[in-house]
């Protein structure tokens, strides 16, 4: 996570005063054992600069919660993009600049605006650019979205939804640095920790003298709140927080929108595609001429699971998943779930398709079902490596999203979920799982789930592999 503070102009370098920290020195502090830097790139009358560094530590994060047993930390990069957890860890090394109690000698200049210059990242939102830079322009920031290109032997892609944001504008340093702590928190999406009254008495300090003439104040404080006895408190306390200004950032008015379900335009994916996807996994394996033993990796909360294990002729199913918390829900539903005594035993399993365990080697059936698109691009291909090549099961299915029907979604970001790291086009997708099926002496079979679009195809793709078999059709 880190955070530039370029300002220019005379007085740049009382910078350094407004933030109370020396040019000479590196600040380096533990915060509850996350590292927090901040140092002077450069540091002149005319222009001045710093940089403020933050690196939590995931394992620290997590350590006494009831998280604690839970892997995904180990394969999931969420924690180090900028969130309210940066904003806490920042809180110190800021400190001074947010309340403006710096030396006497310089208080006069923490009302004097600056030119400047903010650029932070990586920030993680569902908002579109356009939504982000709805909740910065009417501060008076022109802005700038920049997408990490990331290249390897692999690939060279856009990240869709990981961005660096650069502001440019004229702005007190205290005022910028308030508008950032609530709006980071807005766009991110995500808290990290307990809501109560003292996140309204925060977002009326630092909103003071600007968010109640933001159009988008309504989004902002029910962003920033979440819930409902908050928020009612805030209905109370901020006379300006009112139902106009609840439009969420980048909504099109009503001459943008797009046309509706009866000019062929849908609103969003439907709530049906997953049981049609489900469906049709559990089809595939039902028509498979060995399935007693179903490895359902990535399995959530256990609903295909469950499905699977009431197949005929499916003995056993290993259901890998890497969250604690989604484990709980899988133990919940497995006892809701009152299964038959002729219904397949259910194997709840810690692990990551990242992860190599010999426990999944040599299974009948592996099922990744909306699993790859969750993992960076280029650990694809070792994922699979993995599972064709050490697993080597008999058969596997891998169903993702096609990316070409998304244009038939009315979506404020390229991909259909933001912890997608990818999408892939019925060309890419078929690419690659010939490649891979020629590789580990497999046959491959590819089809469509869903509705059917003569340009688009089917809102899902699924891959059937077979080992030394013969594609079918």
């Amino acid at each position: 996570m880190q955070l530039s503070i370029r300002v220019t102009g005379e007085g740049a370098d009382i910078l350094s005063f407004l933030l109370a920290k020396n040019p000479a020195n590196l600040y380096d502090r533990q915060e509850k054992g996350h590292r927090v830097r901040l140092f002077y790139p450069v540091c002149a009358p005319t222009e001045a600069e710093a940089v403020l560094y933050v690196t939590p530590d995931p394992i620290e994060l997590v350590t006494g919660s009831p998280d604690s047993y839970d892997i995904t930390h180990h394969i999931n990069d969420r924690q180090f993009a900028i969130s309210s957890l940066f904003c806490s860890f920042a809180r110190q090394a800021l400190a001074t600049a947010l309340s403006g109690r710096c030396q006497e000698d310089y208080r006069g200049w923490v009302n004097h605006p600056f030119a400047m210059t903010l650029s932070f990242g990586p920030v993680a939102s569902e908002l579109s650019d356009e939504g982000i830079a709805d909740l910065f322009h009417p501060l008076g920031y022109e802005i700038v979205c920049e997408r990490k290109v990331v290249s390897s032997a692999r690939a060279e892609r856009d990240d869709p939804t990981a961005r660096w944001l650069t502001l440019r504008g004229t702005a007190t340093v205290q005022r910028a640095l308030r508008q950032l702590f609530v709006l980071i928190p807005v766009m991110d999406d995500y808290r990290h920790h307990f809501l109560d009254e003292a996140e309204l008495e925060r977002l009326e300090r630092f909103g003071e003298g600007w968010l109640s003439e933001h159009p988008l104040r309504g989004f902002v404080v029910r962003r920033s709140l979440r819930f409902g006895d908050l928020i009612r408190l805030a209905r109370e306390r901020f006379q300006w927080f009112d139902e106009v200004s609840w439009q969420e950032p980048g909504a099109p008015s009503e001459g943008d929108r797009a046309p509706s379900d009866g000019d062929g335009v849908r609103s969003g994916p439907s709530i049906r595609l997953n049981d049609l996807r489900y469906e049709a996994v559990a089809q595939r394996v039902a028509e498979l001429p060995e399935r007693a033993v179903v490895v359902d990796m990535g399995a959530g909360e256990g609903k295909l699971s469950i499905r699977l294990g009431a197949i005929p002729g499916v003995r056993r199913i290993l259901a890998v998943e890497p969250s604690e918390a989604a484990h709980r829900r899988m133990a919940k539903r497995l006892d809701e779930a009152a299964l038959p005594s002729g219904d397949a035993d259910i194997a709840p399993l810690w692990g990551s398709l990242l992860y190599a365990d010999k426990r999944l080697a040599g299974a009948d059936v592996m099922v990744l079902c909306e699993v790859i698109e969750h993992i960076d691009e280029e650990r694809v291909e070792d994922a699979v490596h993995t599972v064709l090549g050490l697993y080597a099961p008999r058969s596997l299915i891998i169903t993702t999203p096609n990316r070409e029907w998304n244009a038939l979604y009315r979506m404020r970001t390229d991909l259909r979920h933001d912890d997608h790291r990818f999408e892939w086009t019925r060309d890419e997708f078929r690419m690659h799982c010939e490649r891979w099926a020629q590789r580990h002496g497999y046959a491959v079979t590819l089809e469509g789930v869903g509705e059917v679009s003569e340009q688009f195809g089917q809102p899902t793709q699924m891959a059937v592999f077979t080992r030394g078999g013969a594609p079918r059709g």
